[in-house]
């Protein structure tokens, strides 16, 4: 099937929704130009653009101006035909607000036409979502439903809600690169399979990214195995961007002084002082803590905000708005606000450290100068000489249009099984939980059709199907069987309490030993803490969490819960979480092996000694690291300097191809070496 022809960009479009686009927006931008087409003719449509470009509104409008003609003509029922899944529970909150301002305002328009159009409406359905609010969308289904990959697993699983997908006609995947290269992504990929078997007839799948490579894989990824080729609209991610790297005037060592972070605060409040609203971007939720209090101080409380996974969704959701609405200066965030999420216009993006992946810069920059025709703007201050060297080849990287590779999981058999177990248990129907089951070659088929599966042998799905059905042997006996296997029929029916393990253990987001932290007297839930941290802690510690102190009264194992009160503002501690750190990316490691070799090769010859900085070699690098790495004076010569001095004492520098490991000795003598 081919792209519509259209004489004009929104000819198709009904004129309530072209006149409400045209006084909005005006013209269109490249990627819905380009990518309305194949979305009207009903192809799977991957769109590549930079973050800001429109790419959301290319996939939503054309569903909006199906649901507005339908409205219009009286015909517009009570069911879910457009799906947007969302990777982050914020971003699907932030979309469904951006929805409901076109869908107002096209509403608004109609009434001022004399046109007579019921309500199209919304709603979001994650982990947040209250109870009365997930009754109410079984009850009445919206027209369009925001969701995250493991609640639309638990959608398509629960008996009750599985019934308002059967009409779905488009399925929408956002920041699809944010869950194609990891067990997330595999386990949406069959998902997705199972909506297209319950669905009346398969869904238009459209799939939105600012960063990604392969695209190719990524777009295939979307459509599934052995289907007919996807379209790629890649707009590229290219785009001017106004980066620099920040290096205090301390000279850097292996670690960060108190004088040095002092440094780095005062120079984010300059920066802050000078644009209209920031974003700080950090590794851990740690820092996102000890950042906001230290600038709090500086700024005043009430002009920062923090902004992370351990926090509630009531917190989250007001300190989004305090930026959007201009009631704070700076918001610290991590991973947390890195995708999509509309935070107003965003000045300035600051990272602390690198965020070790050309990706991830681009996107957290990419926060920043969303309106048309402005230049985002990112500074990324380094703590460290290691950091130095990172901060360099990120900005290298990202100026000469690398990307990291994203790396596809195959054949994950965890996913597997618990996707099988879900499959045979949404077959139950009746109330006694019988049901004809899954033909096993079926299943097998439905399960090839997904892309990370493409390559699973039938030994392996007979190896998981015995395994599922026998149950795993251990010393007090078998356990683990879910489902039943009649090898005469060759069907799959489930076990009793199958269902309740599919819903209940589902998803690859791994598990986290955490304590819900609650205040009192309301009862308001703060936010969560590492279980480590929590019982650690005793009544009366002062601790941070959400730019606020607060005054532990008791900690309670059996729940899981840390009662708190406000501390009025009294010096507290700053909590820690385990495993949060993000790795560095493969490319970025070789670019900055290269970046080594590189220094290490224009300055053959050149040993640390006293008078080296004014070698005119030493000058023209100075220069070079400037112009390519968007290093200042000082910078560029620590860079080498640490690249000079690592290379008098090793002999060489350390790259992709050469390891330099440094040996030590402990107490009694005995020799060591790192683990690698």
């Amino acid at each position: 099937m081919s792209a519509v022809p259209v004489s004009s960009p929104l000819d198709w479009a009904h004129p309530l929704v072209r006149d409400w686009f045209v006084q909005r927006f005006g013209t269109p931008t490249e990627p819905q130009e380009q990518g309305w087409p194949y979305i009207l003719a009903g192809r799977t449509t991957l769109i590549s653009a930079p973050t800001g470009s429109g790419k959301t509104l290319a996939a939503f409008l054309a569903c909006i101006d199906r649901l507005v003609r339908k409205a219009l003509a009286g015909e517009l029922s009570d069911r879910t035909e457009v799906l947007y899944i969302s990777p982050l529970k914020a971003l699907g909150n932030d979309i469904q607000k951006n929805l409901e301002i076109p869908l107002g305002e096209i509403l608004q328009m109609a009434g001022e036409r004399g046109l007579l159009m019921p309500e199209i409406r919304t709603a979001v359905r994650t982990g947040d979502t209250l109870m009365k609010d997930r009754q109410a969308m079984l009850r009445r289904p919206p027209h369009i439903l925001v969701t995250t990959p493991e609640s639309f697993y638990i959608l398509l699983t629960a008996e009750k809600s599985r019934a308002i997908l059967r009409d779905v006609e488009t399925v929408i995947v956002d920041e699809i690169h944010a869950v194609a290269d990891d067990k997330r992504g595999v386990h949406l990929s069959l998902s997705l399979e199972r909506l297209e078997v319950l669905t009346h007839r398969p869904a238009v799948r459209i799939g939105l990214s600012a960063t990604q490579k392969p695209i190719e894989d990524v777009a295939h990824f979307l459509a599934g195995n052995g289907r007919p080729d996807p379209v790629i609209v890649n707009i590229g991610h290219k785009r001017t961007i106004d980066l620099g790297v920040e290096v205090p005037s301390t000279e850097l060592g292996p670690v960060a002084s108190n004088e040095m972070w002092d440094e780095v605060y005062d120079r984010i409040v300059q920066l802050v002082n000078e644009h209209r609203s920031t974003l700080v971007f950090v590794n851990t939720r740690r820092l996102a803590e000890r950042i906001a209090h230290q600038l709090g101080a500086r700024l005043g409380e009430e002009n920062v905000a923090a902004h992370h996974g351990s926090l509630s969704r009531k917190l989250r959701l007001a300190a989004e708005k305090k930026l959007k609405d201009g009631e704070v200066k700076v918001l610290v965030a991590t991973a947390s606000l890195e995708l999509g999420i509309d935070v107003g216009s965003v000045d300035l993006v600051c990272h602390i450290s690198s965020p070790r992946s050309i990706a991830v810069a681009l996107q957290r920059v990419g926060r920043s100068g969303h309106w048309r025709g402005a230049v985002p703007k990112g500074r990324f201050f380094v703590t460290t000489r290691d950091d130095l060297a990172e901060c360099a080849v990120l900005v290298r990287g990202i100026r000469s249009g690398e990307l990291d590779r994203l790396i596809f999981p195959e054949c994950s058999l965890d996913v597997l099984a618990q996707q099988i177990v879900a499959c045979c248990a949404a077959s139950s129907s009746a109330a006694d939980g019988t049901s004809d089951g899954w033909d096993e070659e079926e299943l097998f088929a439905l399960i090839k059709r997904a892309y990370p599966y493409r390559n699973l042998s039938r030994e392996t799905y007979t190896d998981v199907l015995e395994m599922l059905s026998e149950g795993i042997a251990s010393q007090r006996g078998r356990y683990g069987a879910y489902l039943h296997h009649d090898h005469v029929n060759r069907k799959l029916r489930p076990r009793r309490g199958a269902r309740l393990a599919a819903i209940t253990s589902g998803g690859a987001i791994p598990d986290n030993a955490l304590f819900s932290v609650v205040a009192e007297p309301d009862g308001a839930n703060v936010g969560t803490l590492d279980e480590d941290f929590a019982v650690e802690s005793m009544a009366g510690d002062i601790m941070l969490l959400g730019n606020t102190s607060w005054r532990i009264r008791r900690v309670e194992g059996r729940t899981s819960r840390v009662l708190v009160e406000d501390a009025k503002g009294a010096a507290p501690t700053v909590p820690f979480w385990r495993g949060e750190a993000p790795a560095r990316t493969s490319e970025l490691s070789e670019q900055l092996g290269d970046l080594r070799r590189e220094i290490s090769d224009r300055l053959h010859g050149v040993v640390p000694v006293e008078g080296w900085r004014h070698l005119p070699v030493v000058a023209e690098v100075v220069g070079w690291l400037r112009e390519e790495c968007g290093l200042d004076a000082s910078g560029a010569e620590q860079l080498i300097q640490y690249v000079l001095e690592g290379r008098a004492v090793l002999g060489d520098v350390p790259t992709q191809t050469t390891i330099i490991a440094e040996r030590f000795f402990d107490e009694g003598g005995g020799m060591h070496l790192p683990r690698f």
